[in-house]
């Protein structure tokens, strides 16, 4: 003989429909924040090229969702510095056919941008956020390498110059800790340098009506 099964209460029902309203909200910000994650290595595979780079300026300054043909004109314009009125036919359908065929393609695999194809509109993703710092340059600070590398000669000539004439503190270090020191000062300032080189390129320049504002 089978028992018939206990109906839930009202409280057991609203119990187990908040639980699965959570358990979607939590879902659905998780895959969010999977959606958002942007590689480091995705990110300068992204930047190196100027054509990608180009267009992400635009759809930043623009207000939602643009057109395919509006943004090929302005980046074709500024990649041949002259004014959207003065590009020729031409260079509007090379770029045009470029955006549509790859690099919009792969900013919208990659999450950056939001790409409908068939009605040639794109805008920006929430992901897109992250590239920002990148493509900020007039916030990245401009460090003078060379200032660093001639002070370094200056200081380490003048440690030298102490210690060949006997003056304290110089004269009671060994000659070979002063060398060291001296070395391992370059090599510190050569390592700093490489590193900021390294992550500064792949955002490069940036478009000409943009440096002058």
């Amino acid at each position: 003989m089978t028992h018939p099964e206990p109906e839930e209460t009202p409280n057991q029902q609203d119990s187990a429909v908040a639980e699965t309203q959570v358990s979607g909200v939590v879902d659905s910000e998780d895959e969010e924040e999977v959606e958002e994650e942007l590689s480091r290595d995705l990110v300068f595979d992204v930047l190196k090229n100027r054509r990608r780079r180009y267009a992400l300026h635009y759809l930043r300054r623009a207000d939602g969702s643009v057109q395919l043909s509006e943004l090929a004109e302005q980046v074709a314009a500024w990649e041949n510095d002259i004014t959207v009125d003065t590009i020729s036919a031409a260079e509007r359908k090379r770029v045009y056919t470029a955006l549509y065929q790859s690099h919009l393609p792969k900013l919208d695999d990659a999450g950056i941008v939001e790409y409908n194809q068939n009605r040639g509109i794109v805008e920006l993703s929430g992901a897109a956020e992250q590239l920002d710092v990148y493509l900020d340059l007039e916030s990245r600070p401009d460090i003078p390498w060379c200032n660093w590398y001639l002070g370094l000669a200056v200081g380490g000539l003048g440690v030298l110059t102490g210690a060949w004439l006997g003056l304290p503190p110089f004269s009671l270090v060994a000659d070979v800790l002063l060398a060291t020191v001296i070395v391992v000062a370059y090599g510190s300032v050569a390592v700093a340098h490489t590193y900021f080189s390294r992550h500064a390129s792949g955002a490069g320049e940036t478009p000409p009506e943009i440096q002058e504002s």
